[in-house]
């Protein structure tokens, strides 16, 4: 069964058009209850701080109730931490009502199954085929119920503390961090104090409609520019439901997914706590795959998106992977992409080794890279399109085996990602901005 409705990382799109509306809301829990827990069980649900959020809750929660599920609801809170309470908890599932980076216009839905982890590709399609039936009333007797879990952030506070060890403070450091009005605006700032930091927030005051506006992990040029104004020694920022993570330096350089595995692999290689290969993505820098083969760590390279690189981590035994937009994997920490624990765990090779993150970083090469997002009306057929084809062609057989080309259509926004990388970054510019050209003609024809 094919998908059409689930992308890489759940069900996405504009508040009040379909499938982002309250009635396909409940109508999914229906749908979910019925596939995941046909015998009645425990749903955990949680969301960012879109103001959407409410409706979506309660649609939610009417729809696995009246499905013969129990419902805690535990407001706003990382998505990580729902796949963690998901586990903690005992639920049969957990859903987060999240559209990650986007603005607050969009919303989403995305499930984790009682381990904490990601549904397969096969039983969301068989969740999108349910979908075709009525939602499901059962007769009082059999209804769920539903409460709140006041102790939740609490909770996930303490794991994500528990993820370093336990004689390990952050005193002496002062740590600018951006929760980009997002999911993470309590829990962070909190963490980061609890172990001794100085702490200098910024985007933790979400009022339901500023997520990720201007701020984050997508617009982190606050976070840099704040940094360097208050001589921070460096600075964290998360996206809205505070799974993907980029830092700065204490120069307000930016440190980008592809860094920070580079940081984490290599020392974690010293410490002998490396297992299996490290896993990035096709957008990966090719330095990073050079630096760590310099090293003597295996790299490879999965599908755009966490949860095919943690398949592949998965498959060949790995802990550490992620992607250059800062989604990291960190499997012996926890199941799922988590932005605050990858930032405690960089923080903690920093106090470890006494070094500052710009140095942390210097020793990997960079390529020049670069990204354009081309937004399209409608899926586009890249390989359908001669001129996209023929376009491709031509710049492979110009950068001659010394770059990359990928083009791919987001999972997760209407947009083609086109990206160039080479040894030359005048010719990786003009490479890409003709793609991307190339792109926008046939999308428009």
């Amino acid at each position: 069964m094919s998908r059409k409705l689930f992308g890489t990382d759940g069900i996405r799109g504009q508040v009040g058009e379909y499938p982002m509306t309250a009635e396909f809301a409940l109508r999914l829990a229906s749908a979910a209850a019925h596939v995941l827990a046909p015998q009645g069980g425990t749903v955990l649900i949680g969301k960012d701080t879109r103001v959407s959020g409410y409706m979506f809750e309660s649609a939610l929660e009417a729809g696995f109730v009246a499905a013969g599920m129990d419902v805690m609801l535990v407001g706003p809170l990382p998505t990580p931490g729902i796949a963690y309470l998901t586990r903690t908890l005992g639920a049969d599932l957990g859903v987060v009502i999240s559209a990650s980076h986007n603005p607050y216009q969009d919303n989403g839905i995305k499930f984790f199954d009682r381990e904490g982890g990601k549904l397969s590709d096969a039983i969301e399609a068989a969740i999108e085929a349910r979908l075709e039936s009525p939602a499901i009333t059962r007769e009082s007797s059999q209804l769920g119920r539903a409460k709140r879990i006041d102790n939740a952030l609490l909770s996930y506070q303490n794991f994500c503390i528990s993820t370093v060890s336990s004689g390990l403070r952050l005193d002496g450091l002062k740590i600018v961090v951006d929760c980009s009005h997002g999911a993470a605006y309590k829990v962070a700032p909190r963490v980061l104090t609890e172990l001794g930091a100085e702490i200098v927030p910024i985007g933790c005051s979400p009022n339901g409609r500023n997520i990720n506006d201007g701020c984050g992990s997508m617009k982190p040029e606050l976070l840099q520019l704040t940094t360097t104004g208050v001589r921070a020694d460096l600075g964290v920022a998360l996206d809205g439901d505070g799974d993907r993570l980029l830092m700065a330096d204490h120069t307000g350089a930016l440190v980008d997914g592809d860094q920070l595995l580079w940081v984490l692999a290599s020392a974690w290689q010293k410490s002998g706590e490396l297992q299996g290969p490290v896993v990035g993505t096709l957008m990966s820098n090719f330095g990073l795959e050079r630096g760590l083969g310099e090293l003597g760590i295996e790299f490879l390279r999965a599908r755009v998106g966490d949860r095919y690189v943690l398949e592949l981590l998965r498959e060949r035994g790995g802990r550490l992977g992620g992607e250059t937009s800062g989604h990291l994997l960190c499997l012996d920490k926890t199941t799922t992409g988590d932005g605050l624990i990858s930032a405690l765990q960089v923080l903690s090779v920093v106090k470890n080794t006494g070094s500052r993150l710009a140095d942390l970083v210097a020793g990997m090469p960079r390529y020049p890279q670069k990204l354009v997002n081309v937004r399209v009306a409608k899926k586009l057929d890249l390989d359908g399109s001669p001129p996209v084809q023929a376009a491709v062609l031509r710049a492979q057989q110009q950068l001659a085996g010394r770059g990359r080309v990928v083009l791919r259509p987001s999972g997760t926004e209407p947009v083609v990602r086109v990206m160039v990388e080479g040894d030359d970054r005048a010719e990786v510019e003009r490479l890409t901005e003709e793609l991307a050209e190339t792109v926008r003609q046939a999308a428009n024809a």
